[in-house]
């Protein structure tokens, strides 16, 4: 198998440490170590005890007991831990799919999501979010996207990169499709917890549907990307053992440390979880501002969830504007056509703590480039 290459990420591997203002990017503010451990008196002696030895293949049986916390429905044994998000999207898309499979893919969302299934040799239909609306998919679409030879449908709530998240007549309606047709659902949740109102968080799809497979991790509503932590939760039984059986020819297992930290910010789930909220509220605030002093450059619509925005620029292609940007200010921002989504639309990314200087810095050059 050969996949195409990663846009969104050879996109980031070439600026993401070069460029001065990170305006892009989906994870939040991280923290260092020692925030982390001064949640738990004794996680410090904890650390510096550690053996530094294999872990087991399927993830600590704590920080298994920890994640499964998450859920209504899912036990430790529900639980596959995996170095971070990346690696559970590869290992299910080829676990659950052969070549000539069919599988409905919700869009725009991150590459690998259907680039895997292409390079599998499976069918893609895509599930074309309504970008006018703030990125609502229509579940009265998926009827006329499902074949014969369909077995998964993959969504993402919250949605990269348009922040939408699903309200509930939508998402009831989206998993009765799926188990209607027997299709797995899979659904990457790596965003969940972010919603700035809690009327807006969806229960994991894995405790509302018994095909379902809810992606998780540490990256994104808990600010911890360097942990490279994340995680599937599933019922179905013979799915997980071949989930399990297929990482052993990737990582095989994670890196202790990383789950003895990740271990203890499930334990402060709450604390780290708000922290992220409070930044990602401040900063829409901002950009709330930013955008209605720019009408006529944008078109706005504040997201619900998730730590990215995709606004749409009026004025002309944003391949060409983000690398004036970056050249002339430094400023990353991601053009849409990275997440084939046309290229009138930007990824903005307000999870870090500097989005005001980095606004002050885009705003400048925008205006700079109006004269």
């Amino acid at each position: 198998m050969k996949p195409e290459a990663f846009g969104l990420e050879r996109y980031f591997a070439r600026h993401e440490f070069s460029a001065r203002y990170l305006l892009g990017s989906s994870d939040p503010e991280a923290m260092p170590v020692r925030a982390l451990l001064a949640l738990e008196p004794a996680a410090e002696e904890h650390l510096r005890d550690l053996w530094l030895g294999y872990t087991e293949s399927l993830g600590s049986p704590a920080l298994r007991a920890a994640i499964a916390a998450e859920y209504a429905s899912v036990t430790a044994d529900d639980v596959l831990v995996h170095a971070g998000a990346q690696e559970p999207i590869f290992s299910f898309l080829n676990v659950a799919l052969e070549r000539g499979d069919g599988i409905i893919v919700q869009v725009p969302s991150y590459q690998s999501h259907y680039a895997i299934a292409r390079a599998i040799g499976a069918e893609v239909a895509f599930w074309r979010a309504d970008l006018e609306v703030g990125g609502a998919p229509d579940p009265d679409d998926l009827p006329h996207l499902i074949r014969a030879n369909t077995k998964v449908l993959l969504l993402t709530n919250p949605a990269n990169p348009t922040g939408y998240a699903f309200d509930r007549t939508r998402l009831e309606a989206t998993v009765a499709f799926a188990r209607r047709h027997g299709l797995l659902l899979f659904a990457d949740e790596m965003y969940r917890g972010t919603e700035r109102a809690a009327a807006d968080r969806a229960p994991a799809l894995v405790d509302v549907y018994e095909r379902a497979v809810s992606l998780g991790g540490l990256a994104k509503s808990y600010g911890l990307a360097g942990l490279r932590i994340g995680w599937i939760a599933t019922r179905e039984r013979d799915l997980f053992a071949r989930l399990a059986a297929f990482k052993d020819y990737l990582t095989i297992c994670n890196s202790a440390p990383s789950e003895l930290l990740a271990t203890i910010a499930l334990r402060h789930r709450v604390a780290l979880q708000d922290r992220v909220r409070a930044i990602l509220s401040a900063n829409l605030d901002r950009l709330d501002e930013f955008f209605a002093a720019r009408v006529a450059q944008w078109e706005w619509l504040r997201p619900r969830a998730g730590t990215t925005a995709f606004p749409r620029y009026r004025g002309g292609d944003t391949d060409a504007l983000c690398a004036d940007l970056l050249a002339r200010a430094g400023v990353l921002l991601v053009p849409s056509s990275l997440f084939d989504a046309g290229t009138d639309r930007v990824r903005i990314g307000y999870g870090r703590t500097n989005v005001p200087a980095a606004l002050a810095a885009l705003g400048d050059a925008l205006d700079a480039g109006a004269d």
